[in-house]
């Protein structure tokens, strides 16, 4: 008898919780409390300058606005810590295109 494949769905009623990894520069968020994970990646280009460089989800929870969270996370970082970005990462930067927020414009570096 063949096993049925799993599926990994995210659970409603679960909110999705942005983890901030200084150390590592990045941004992830644990996908049903499983291995996998979603994540943006940064590095520091100059004192207080960032490049927001890559934003990778799963396949299988692709489509949810799982990355969605994570840009907002790492803008809101930005503003927070007064840092001007490059967004190298093509996700964040339509993200930003979608939510022209005057905090977030005022912070890239183009």
């Amino acid at each position: 008898m063949a096993q049925a494949a799993q599926i990994n769905v995210l659970d409603i009623n679960t909110p999705l919780r942005v983890e901030h990894d200084k150390k590592r520069r990045q941004f992830s968020i644990r996908l049903n409390g499983s291995h996998d994970r979603a994540v943006l990646l940064y590095e520091y280009v100059g004192k207080k300058t960032v490049d927001l460089q890559h934003t990778e989800v799963p396949e299988a929870y692709r489509g949810r606005e799982i990355a969605k969270h994570l840009a907002k996370a790492a803008m809101d970082f930005v503003v927070e810590e007064d840092l001007k970005a490059h967004l190298t990462c093509w996700y964040i930067q339509k993200y930003v295109k979608e939510n022209p927020h005057p905090h977030y414009l005022e912070r890239i570096l183009h």
